[in-house]
């Protein structure tokens, strides 16, 4: 395709902070691994609490889920006009867990309202989940037991 990837890590969402710090350790390692360049969101609690006010209840995959999705492609597409960068997607859809459809509709959504195009990547397609399972042991990076918020980590124990 062409394409130079630029990694933004953008994880608000991700408590405790220790498990926001193996994680983006982790990040680390597979973008030096991949020569991709790594920017680091600012890791913003309270603005991801803000977002989800209301919605602590909610189960996983409900609403509570949509508003962090938003929060995050936001930030990215805000970050990727800054960079001047014209289109972006978002690693979340490797995962067997989020619903890639609910994520594509988040993502186009608002790349429209940034003028950006949000590049509906299907990672899971030819074994694509498996392909990152892995590469992670050959890195032996971190893997992690629940999405990264704490109403899901409550829910996971």
């Amino acid at each position: 395709m062409g394409y130079s990837v630029v990694v933004y890590f953008y994880n608000p969402n991700i408590y405790p902070e220790s498990e926001y710090l193996k994680r983006l350790k982790a990040e680390k390692t597979l973008c030096n691994h991949f020569g991709c360049e790594l920017i680091i969101g600012d890791y913003e609690q309270d603005v991801y609490y803000r977002a989800v006010k209301g919605l602590e209840l909610e189960p996983e995959k409900g609403k509570r889920c949509d508003k962090c999705f938003e929060l995050r492609l936001s930030k990215a597409a805000q970050k990727a006009n800054e960079l001047g960068i014209k289109e972006f997607t978002t690693s979340m859809v490797i995962s067997p867990h989020k619903n890639y459809e609910k994520l594509t509709e988040i993502g186009k959504k608002i790349a429209l309202e940034h003028g950006l195009t949000y590049l509906a990547l299907n990672f899971r397609k030819q074994d694509g989940f498996l392909k990152t399972n892995k590469i992670s042991k050959e890195l032996n990076l971190y893997r992690q037991n629940y999405c990264g918020c704490k109403f899901a980590r409550i829910s996971s124990i």
